[in-house]
Order: C-alpha cells, then sequence, then structure tokens
C-alpha cells in the first residue's frame, strides 16, 4: 500500500444514507476504510444497497452506524425499538441485555453493518433528556461495565465490532460537544468513577474505543482529548489498551468545528494517537484530507510508522468482523 492508500484507511466519513450512489462512489474514488451512517434515512440499509459499497472496495469496508437503543438508533424503523440503556439496565438482567445485543447484531449484520458505536459506558445519573441521560446505563460505574460489557459481548457474537465510548467520560461533562467546549471533572475524579468501565479493558474482548471531545483540566488542558496526545497515552498506558481508537465525530460537533478546520482536525487526531478519524460531515472533502495526511507522511508531521501501526489495528479489526 502506498502512503495515500494507508492514510485513506484511517479515515471513517459519513455518508447520506439516501444516495447509495454517492457512498458507492466515495468508496470507489477514495478507497477509504469506513464509512458512517448516520440520520434517519435507512435507503443504504436496505435490499443489499451497501453490497454495491464493499464492491467498489479493494479492502473490505467498514460500515458503521450509533446503535444504542432508546434516542439513538438507527433500524428501529426497519427492525423495531430498542429501549433505552438506562431503561434496559433497569429492567433486565446482564444476559438478557447480552441477547438482546445478540439480536440486534445478527439484525445489523444482515443490513450490512460492520461496527456500532456502542455501547455507551458514561457514568451519569443526567435527566434522561440530559446530553448523556438515558443513553448511561447508571450512575453506578460497576453496572454500567457490567451492562456495557453484556450489550459489547451479544454485538460481537453477532459478528459486529462494539465500540465502546465516550473515553475518558462524558457523564460528568459541563456540556454538550455537538454544541461547544465540555469540561469533565479533574482526572483523579475521572479515575474514580467515569473511568471505572474502562478497567481491565480486556475482559470486554475485541472491541474499539472512541475518545470524546472533552477537555480534562490536568489532562488534555484546553484541548479535546480526542485531539490530545496525553488523553491517547492514558487510555493505551494506563488503561492497556491496544485495539483501535476512533475519535468522535470531527466534522459535525462545534467542540472541533470551532477551532479547526476538517484537515487539521484529523491531521491533528493522528499525530495525537487516534486510529481512525471520524467525521459526519465532510465527505465531499475527503481527497482534500487525504492529500493533507499524505503531506503531513512526507514532511514527517505524521510518522510513516504511526500510521502503519494504525493500518494494521484497523485492517486487523476489520478481519475479525468479516
Amino acid at each position: 500500500m502506498d502512503v495515500r492508500a494507508q492514510v485513506a484507511q484511517l479515515v471513517v466519513p459519513g455518508v447520506d444514507a439516501g444516495n447509495p450512489a454517492a457512498a458507492v462512489e466515495l468508496v470507489r474514488s477514495q478507497q477509504i476504510g469506513g464509512i458512517f451512517v448516520g440520520g434517519n434515512n435507512t435507503t443504504l440499509l436496505q435490499n443489499g444497497a451497501l453490497n454495491a459499497v464493499q464492491a467498489a472496495a479493494k479492502i473490505p469496508v467498514s460500515v458503521a452506524v450509533d446503535e444504542e437503543g432508546g434516542r439513538v438508533q438507527r433500524i428501529d424503523d426497519l427492525d423495531g425499538s430498542l429501549p433505552s440503556a438506562r431503561e434496559l439496565a433497569a429492567t433486565k438482567t446482564p444476559d438478557e441485555v447480552r441477547a438482546l445485543g445478540v439480536q440486534r447484531g445478527q439484525q445489523l449484520r444482515a443490513r450490512g453493518v460492520t461496527v456500532d458505536y456502542a455501547p455507551d459506558a458514561d457514568v451519569s445519573e443526567e435527566p434522561d433528556d440530559a446530553v448523556i441521560g438515558d443513553r448511561s446505563y447508571s450512575a453506578d460505574p460497576a453496572k454500567v461495565r457490567q451492562y456495557a460489557m453484556a450489550f459489547a459481548n451479544g454485538l460481537r457474537q453477532s459478528g459486529i465490532t462494539p465500540v465502546l465510548k465516550h473515553f475518558p467520560g462524558h457523564g460528568h461533562g459541563s456540556g454538550d460537544s455537538h454544541k461547544g467546549t465540555v469540561t469533565t471533572p479533574p482526572l483523579d475524579q475521572l479515575r474514580q468513577v467515569d473511568l471505572q468501565p474502562y478497567r481491565n479493558i480486556a475482559e470486554y474482548g475485541k472491541i474499539e474505543v472512541m475518545v470524546g471531545h472533552l477537555d480534562v483540566p490536568d489532562l488534555t488542558n484546553g484541548v479535546p482529548a480526542s485531539i490530545s496526545p496525553a488523553a491517547y497515552q492514558l487510555l493505551r498506558g494506563e488503561y492497556h489498551f491496544t485495539g483501535p481508537v476512533i475519535t468522535d465525530d470531527l466534522g459535525g460537533m462545534k467542540a472541533i468545528t470551532d477551532q479547526y478546520s476538517l484537515p487539521d482536525a484529523v491531521l491533528k487526531a493522528l499525530q495525537s494517537g487516534a486510529d481512525e478519524a471520524l467525521f459526519s460531515s465532510g465527505s465531499g472533502n475527503v481527497g482534500q484530507v487525504l492529500d493533507r495526511l499524505t503531506k503531513a507522511v512526507a514532511d514527517g508531521d505524521l510518522p510513516a510508522d504511526r500510521v502503519a501501526a494504525s493500518v494494521q489495528r484497523v485492517l486487523t479489526s476489520k478481519g475479525a468482523c468479516g
């Protein structure tokens, strides 16, 4: 793989689910590593439409959705609604949640999806309709870990790669990163509560982790975690995570877009330690992003060995999800 082909494996742009032909052309022309299917339109998730996307790819494309349940789900109109995380933890056992994960994973897999940006491992006692709210299983970190692991295991059993989010913990953040800067409690407090679901992370099995746009005052020092080397070092070092790490949305959340252009944000994320850069909007700028990344490797601003290591993790994960 030449450099451009390598960096293309590290970007995951959002696609218009109502325009399958555009998604096919994007993959054919740019040979990106993955796509994200957001929004409420489900055309791309019906009638085998994703088969044409895969046929356009030289290397299989990861196809990701947000399918948490409750307020955040994509196939409810097609396959029925899934309760929110908080409701699941209040009404079902971990074994029952694992079984629901298996069922949902089978439904996603049948539609061509390979990655689910779930479960949400945030710890929160917020009201249901807050930014995390009922997306959190519980205010008890041990319970969050138990139920997040159950849902992740169910998804993986069905051939879907689960993604634990939002590291290092959005549950006690100051606001909504869709709207602007979010500040978390200090790191020691995160360790006691919000980071507990990430302890002994190898016990989850094969997963990915999503890093949020969260400023941890004594860790990231005013910079969102998604573009902070210190956040990735924490995840890789103290929490011993060896799998792929993806950013939260770099293209549609003001915590990032108010400060950085899309090419700058993607480059900063990969420089900081991300393996995959997610951006829900800006798919028309993928060529520009890849040009920027290719030049950065050539100039030594993005180390070639770091790119190679990320590509290896991404390709290995895609092999695990089929």
